[in-house]
C-alpha cells in the first residue's frame, strides 16, 4: 500500500502543501497547467527557500494585476469582509486577520530565494467582487481535469462552505468568497487535488497537528487560535500548540486534510519512496517553517488481518439517481468502495442492495450517511479480515505520455498483476483522439517489455 504522511510540526497551508508535493516530484508543469485550466487569472510561482537552515519549495499562487500573495509562516492575515455573508478580505483593505479562508501576504522575503518560475493563466478573472459556492462548483466543474479532482476540490469547497455557513448561521447558500480571496483558495484545493492524484497514494496520514497559538483579530473582535473556521473544519483531529505564538493551520489546510480523509497517528512502518518540504512564506528562526511529506510503500507482502467494515442495506423505493448520489458521497466521506447490486425482495418486488466497505473507524458516519440520504428505515455491519497485496506504481513511457502503472506483489516479490491507471490513459485517449484501448495496450506492453528485460539481468 503507497501512504502518504504530512508532519504538521508547523502546522499546514495550502501553500505549504503544494510546495511538499512539488518537493516530492510532483511536477510543477503540471499543477501550473491545472490552475491555467481553471481560467481565473491566476498563475503558479515556485522557487526555492531556506527555512530554519533546511531547504523548501515555497509555492505562490499570482493574480494577473495585483501583486503576488503568499500564505505566511504564521498562516495568519486572511481576512473576512464586513457583510457578514462574506468569507474573505481583500489584504489592502484591512491589516488583521479574520476567520474566513486563509490567504496569505509575506512582508519580506530571505535573501537565499531563487527567483520565481511563472507559468500564466489562459485568462484573466472576472470582475465580480465576490463569488458564490454555486459559482465555485461550475467553475472547478467546467475544467478540463480527471473527474477524481474535481470531485475532490468540489467536496473541499462544500466542507468550506458548510464551515463558514454553520459559524455566521446562514443558509451555506448565502456564503460568498470574496474575489481576492477566491481565486486563491480555488487554485491551491483544486491543485493540490491534481498533486495529490499524481501521487498515487492509497492512504493519507498525519501526525497530530500544530495550530499555534495567540489571537486573531476580525470584525467580530479579538479570537484565539485556531480561528472558528479552522476549529469546525478540524472536527476531532488531534491538535496542540507549540512555538512562538502564531497561526500555523489555515482554514485552506484545514479542509485540504479533510479531503484527503486524513487519519492521524503515528508514522508507520514503510519504505520510503519520496519525500519533500513545502514551506512557509517567512522565516521563523529556531523553527523551521516546513510541512514534510513522506511517501512510501508498506514493507509487508501481505496484510494479515487487516479488519474491514461491511456495511449492507436493500432499498426498493429509491430513484438510480439518488443512489448513484449517495454512492459518490459515501466515497468523498472516506468509504473505500461501494457497489450496487439488483436483488428480488418480498411481495416480487425488485430492489438494490447496497453495500459499503469501510475502515472500522469510519462505521458511525456512514451508517447516519446512509440513513439520512436514502429511504432505507434499517442496515446491519459486520467486521470481517482483509487480505492485500503489497501495491507500488512504476511509469512507462509512451508515445503519447508518461502512463503510472499499479503492481501488485505476491510476498516472495513476484509480480501478481500489472495493470495501468484508468484516468491517466483516459487522459491521454482523448487529447490524442485515439480507442482509451490502444493506450491501455501500448502501456501493458511497455511494462512488460521493461519487467522482462530488468528479470533477465
Amino acid at each position: 500500500m503507497r501512504i502518504g504522511y504530512l508532519e504538521c510540526f508547523s502546522g499546514i497551508s495550502g501553500d505549504m502543501l503544494l510546495g511538499a508535493l512539488v518537493d516530492a516530484g510532483v511536477s510543477f508543469e503540471m499543477l501550473a497547467e491545472t490552475a491555467a485550466a481553471l481560467h481565473v487569472g491566476a498563475r503558479l510561482t515556485m522557487r526555492k527557500v531556506s527555512r530554519g537552515g533546511l531547504a523548501g519549495t515555497k509555492v505562490d499562487v499570482e493574480e494577473e494585476g495585483r501583486e503576488t500573495k503568499n500564505e505566511e509562516d504564521d498562516h495568519a492575515h486572511h481576512h473576512h469582509h464586513g457583510h457578514e455573508h462574506s468569507a474573505h478580505e481583500d489584504h489592502a483593505e484591512h491589516a488583521h486577520p479574520a476567520h474566513g479562508m486563509a490567504h496569505h501576504h509575506p512582508h519580506h522575503s530571505p535573501k537565499a530565494e531563487q527567483p520565481a518560475q511563472p507559468v500564466r493563466a489562459h485568462e484573466p478573472h472576472g470582475h465580480a467582487p465576490h463569488r458564490s459556492l454555486a459559482a465555485i462548483l461550475a467553475i472547478i466543474d467546467a475544467a478540463p481535469l480527471a473527474e477524481a479532482v474535481k470531485q475532490r476540490a468540489s467536496r473541499a469547497f462544500r466542507l468550506l462552505g458548510e464551515a463558514e455557513a454553520a459559524i455566521h448561521s446562514i443558509a451555506v447558500e448565502k456564503v460568498h468568497f470574496h474575489e481576492v480571496g477566491a481565486v486563491d483558495t480555488i487554485v491551491d484545493i483544486v491543485c493540490g487535488a491534481a498533486g495529490c492524484e499524481a501521487l498515487g497514494v492509497d492512504r493519507w496520514m498525519a501526525s497530530p497537528l500544530n495550530v499555534g497559538s495567540g489571537t486573531v483579530q476580525c470584525q467580530h473582535g479579538t479570537l484565539p487560535v485556531p480561528a472558528p473556521a479552522t476549529l469546525a473544519l478540524l472536527g476531532d483531529a488531534p491538535i496542540y500548540a507549540a512555538g512562538s505564538p502564531m497561526e500555523r493551520v489555515t482554514p485552506t489546510g484545514a479542509v485540504l486534510l479533510r479531503m484527503l480523509n486524513v487519519e492521524f497517528g503515528a508514522l508507520p512502518p514503510m519504505r520510503v519512496a519520496a519525500r519533500g518540504y513545502g514551506a512557509g512564506g517567512r522565516e521563523t528562526p529556531g523553527e523551521p517553517n516546513l510541512l514534510r511529506l513522506i511517501v512510501g510503500e508498506t514493507e509487508e507482502g501481505v496484510q494479515d488481518g487487516e479488519p474491514i467494515a461491511v456495511i449492507e442495506t436493500v432499498i426498493d423505493d429509491a430513484t438510480p439517481q439518488l443512489l448513484a448520489y449517495v454512492s459518490e458521497l459515501l466515497l468523498e466521506t472516506g468509504a473505500w468502495d461501494v457497489y450496487r447490486a439488483a436483488v428480488q425482495m418480498k411481495k416480487g418486488r425488485t430492489g438494490v442492495q447496497m453495500t459499503v466497505l469501510a475502515n472500522p473507524e469510519k462505521l458511525p458516519v456512514l451508517r447516519e450517511l446512509l440513513l439520512r440520504e436514502t429511504t432505507t428505515i434499517g442496515l446491519r455491519w459486520r467486521i470481517e479480515d482483509k487480505l492485500a497485496l503489497a501495491r507500488e506504481f512504476a511509469e512507462v513511457e509512451t508515445a503519447w505520455g508518461k502512463v503510472r502503472m499499479k503492481v501488485a506483489r505476491w510476498p516472495s516479490g513476484e509480480v501478481a498483476n500489472a495493470l495501468p491507471e484508468y484516468e491517466i490513459c483516459r487522459n491521454l485517449a482523448r487529447l490524442n483522439k485515439i480507442p482509451l484501448k490502444l493506450v491501455m495496450q501500448e502501456a501493458m506492453r511497455i511494462w512488460t517489455e521493461s519487467a522482462s528485460a530488468a528479470k533477465r539481468k
